[in-house]
């Protein structure tokens, strides 16, 4: 489920009802606690967090017309998807999550290697994903991406 919006709000306005809370709720905790230095954007058809040209002028290796992307947040078909790249690229802080998670929701861990989906709206655990947004700095973001990914 790409979305067509030119920008957050626009995003936000275009969710169903059932999702538009907690995409919200979600939203609100990542510009409060991601630390300072990522930029919210739309990219990919989500809401996107990345490093701005400003910080690594150098951009995505995959495409370096964009900004270093380190995290979004999606309304799928069928699940919300927070997509960290951090805890794809650094497996201490995936060790840490993993054994978080339970300690938070009654549900299941469903992740990827950077996605964690929710598929029931009230048992997203808001505090621990609070808590995994502070983890890592642009700064930090930067070191780990050009020693795992670049090229």
């Amino acid at each position: 489920m790409q979305s067509t919006a030119k920008n957050p709000q626009e995003y936000l306005d275009s969710l169903p009802d059932d999702r538009k809370e907690a995409i919200g709720k979600l939203r609100n905790s990542i510009l409060e606690k991601l630390p300072k230095g990522f930029e919210e954007s739309m990219n990919y058809g989500m809401l996107c967090y990345n490093v701005p040209f400003s910080i690594y002028p150098n951009g995505y290796h995959c495409n370096p017309e964009m900004p270093l992307p380190f995290l979004s947040l999606a309304s799928q078909k069928n699940f919300i998807a927070l997509y960290h790249m951090g805890i794809y690229a650094d497996p201490e802080l995936l060790n840490w999550f993993v054994a978080e998670y339970p300690k938070h929701s009654k549900q299941k861990l469903d992740m990827g290697k950077s996605c964690i989906r929710f598929k029931k709206m009230d048992q997203i655990p808001y505090e621990l994903i609070a808590e995994l947004l502070g983890k890592i700095t642009p700064e930090k973001w930067i070191e780990m991406y050009e020693s795992a990914f670049s090229k």
